[in-house]
């Protein structure tokens, strides 16, 4: 129960500082919501958006799932919740940027690079779920054959970024938004050993650190 008791003093806290010293923010947020920002995380305990962007409540609309991973875009899917999700920020609470928040030493990528072996063994859902990554699995063992376990599931961790950014284009309201200008597509991963985040650089094919401008240095 030490736990729980913790979890409630700290929303003793947040009710003291949201409905009590600050009673404007919630004010607004009673009414409705209105983030500007789509955070697709991972489950992962260490990873929280909010948390590392310093963001206030109803700032940032965020999806979490194992690995940080999109679907592919098919209509009338069976369990669409993920998909549903973006949908919902994307069209009703038209969302301008899109942030797909992968990270080092995920579980959920190294299940995936584990494939045939204790995630086929022990796991029910979790081989399935992360093989929509399944092709930056196949891109890190051939071009990085003879590397390290630790240097293949980083190159994977951050291949299956932009996989999941390439699935988020398959979503035709997507691809129609970015397309005019008025949706930004994004790829950024936490390095949890150097306390770095990192982000896609498009023109170089690699993650480099972000400055606080949000742009890639």
């Amino acid at each position: 129960m030490k736990d729980i008791g913790k979890f409630i003093t700290g929303f003793e806290r947040f009710q003291a500082k949201y409905f009590g010293e600050e009673q404007g923010l919630f004010s607004q947020l009673r009414q409705n919501q209105k983030p500007r920002t789509l955070v697709i995380a991972c489950c992962d305990s260490r990873v929280d958006p909010a948390m590392m962007t310093g963001a206030d409540p109803g700032e940032l609309f965020v999806i979490r799932n194992v690995a940080n991973l999109v679907p592919p875009y098919r209509h009338e899917a069976q369990a669409p919740g993920i998909r549903a999700a973006i949908e919902f920020a994307t069209k009703s609470l038209e969302v301008e940027h899109i942030i797909v928040l992968g990270h080092s030493s995920c579980g959920g990528i190294h299940a995936l690079m584990d494939c045939e072996g204790s995630t086929h063994t022990h796991y029910e859902f979790v081989g399935s779920w992360v093989s929509i990554a399944q092709r930056a699995r196949e891109q890190v063992l051939r071009e990085l054959p003879h590397k390290s376990p630790a240097v293949q599931a980083r190159a994977c961790e951050q291949a299956a970024i932009l996989v999941s950014l390439d699935n988020l284009l398959s979503f035709p309201w997507i691809q129609e938004r970015v397309n005019q200008g008025s949706l930004f597509l994004h790829g950024w991963y936490f390095d949890i050993d150097a306390g770095e985040l990192l982000a896609y650089n498009a023109q170089t094919s690699m993650f480099s650190a972000l400055n606080s401008d949000g742009l890639v240095e």
